[in-house]
C-alpha cells in the first residue's frame, strides 16, 4: 500500500487542522492505520491509530480529547482532525499502515507516507 499525507500548514494556537492520508492499493480495510509525528530533534512518536473497520481507535495521551482519527474505507482514506492545537504539536505528521500489529510502536508499521508539516504558532 502507498500512502500520501496532506493537510498540514501553519495555524495559531487554539486553531484546528484536518490531515488526510490517501492510500492506494488493494484491501485498505485490512490495514490498521496510524498517525505519528516527529518534532524538531525528537523521536517519531505515536499519535493515534484506528482499526481496519474503524470500530476501534487509540490515542496518545497528548492527543486524547483534542484529536480524532477516522477512516473511510470506500475512499481508501484516513483522517486526523486536530483541534485546540498547541505549539508543542508542531511536527511533521506521518500516516502509516500496519497489516497485523498496529499499536503505538512505529516498528509495527511497514508502510509510511511522506509526511506533512504542521506548525502551531503561539
Amino acid at each position: 500500500v502507498q500512502l500520501q499525507a496532506s493537510g498540514g500548514g501553519l495555524v495559531q494556537a487554539g486553531g484546528s487542522l484536518r490531515l488526510s492520508c490517501a492510500a492506494s492499493g488493494r484491501a485498505f480495510s485490512w490495514y490498521i492505520m496510524g498517525w505519528f509525528r516527529q518534532g524538531p530533534a525528537k523521536e517519531r512518536e505515536f499519535v493515534a491509530a484506528i482499526s481496519g473497520s474503524g470500530g476501534s481507535t487509540y490515542y496518545a495521551d497528548s492527543a486524547e480529547g483534542r484529536f480524532t482519527i477516522s477512516r473511510d474505507n470506500a475512499k481508501n482514506a484516513v483522517n486526523l482532525q486536530m483541534n485546540n492545537l498547541k505549539p508543542e504539536d508542531t511536527a511533521v505528521y506521518y500516516c502509516a499502515a500496519s497489516r497485523f500489529s498496529g499499536g503505538i510502536h512505529k516498528e509495527n508499521y511497514g508502510y509510511w507516507g511522506q509526511g506533512t508539516q504542521v506548525t502551531v504558532s503561539s
